[in-house]
């Protein structure tokens, strides 16, 4: 009997529940679901998918997302673009992902501590060299690299367990087109003037 009621509380728990909607916050990204999954302790839930992201284009990535309506989330692999570089590798099967400015903290809403950085990057189509901009943007959020004990293990020689991992936050912002004609509707306006009709007898 506890068996089967063991069964139902784990099929309940599969179940997306009605009316959920998944929008966390950058601190509890960091603070929570990053350092759970780098701490190797899962939710009981699964809300973000693992994925190497950069095996996809972004146009791909929305379908197979957990969670999500106009934002999709993943635990990505920051895999090095070479073996003794710190630098990623972000490129895809139709183009690559480009950084915009530096990485920014993330501040803990208890203090004035650093619990992550957040990256802000679009997505070009083609080659470095003559990429063309997209409307596809990513937030990659990161641990410290302090902030996890060096007595962690290092899944690989060159990378800090802490720093094996990152949410990416996918999304599609709207193109000028869409925000100019999203501005330009007008609601119709009811013609009060009256028309007369004159009759010419004659």
């Amino acid at each position: 009997m506890e068996d089967e009621y063991k069964n139902e509380c784990d099929k309940i728990d599969e179940v997306m529940l009605p009316g959920f909607r998944f929008h966390p916050t950058d601190e509890e990204l960091v603070g929570f679901y990053l350092t759970r999954k780098i701490q190797q302790k899962p939710l009981s839930v699964e809300l973000i998918k693992q994925l190497d992201i950069y095996k996809y284009d972004p146009w791909d990535l929305p379908k197979l997302a957990i969670t999500g309506e106009k934002e999709w989330y993943f635990y990505c692999p920051r895999d090095r673009k070479y073996r003794n570089s710190a630098r990623p590798n972000r490129v895809t099967g139709a183009g690559f992902w480009k950084a915009t400015g530096t990485d920014r903290p993330i501040y803990s809403s208890e203090g004035s501590k650093c619990i992550g950085l957040k990256k802000s990057l679009v997505f070009y189509k083609g080659r470095a060299a003559k990429g063309m901009k997209t409307d596809w943007m990513m937030h990659e959020f990161r641990l410290p690299s302090d902030s996890v004990s060096h007595n962690k293990r290092y899944l690989d020689k060159n990378i800090p367990a802490n720093e094996a991992w990152a949410i990416c936050r996918i999304f599609k912002k709207a193109n000028s087109t869409t925000r100019a004609l999203s501005h330009s509707w007008v609601s119709p306006v009811l013609d009060t003037t009256t028309t007369t009709t004159t009759t010419t007898r004659t």
